[in-house]
């Protein structure tokens, strides 16, 4: 959930990975493992984070944002039903 919203937040800043990496004194390979779930996080970790795009900690844990995109996500993958002729 932190890795999707993190994401999600920087995409809607308009903020590269690198820039958020450099904000955060980390490496951009660190946020990138961040961002798909494969590098656990530290308060400070959220924290810095916080910092680096402008928002409050708690927006990190937001399970509706995710949920929403989830469901936004698997309707575009969705496959499209052909109209056939009658």
């Amino acid at each position: 959930m932190f890795g999707q919203n993190l994401r999600r937040i920087r995409l809607k800043a308009g903020i590269s990975q690198e820039a958020v990496a450099e904000k955060m004194g980390v490496d951009r390979a660190h946020v990138s493992s961040m961002e798909r779930g494969q590098q656990n996080v530290t308060l400070l970790t959220v924290w810095q984070a916080a910092q680096a795009l402008g928002c409050r900690p708690a927006e990190f844990l937001d399970e509706s944002s995710v949920a929403t995109e989830l469901a936004l996500d698997l309707a575009a993958k969705a496959p499209r039903r052909r109209r056939t002729k009658s």
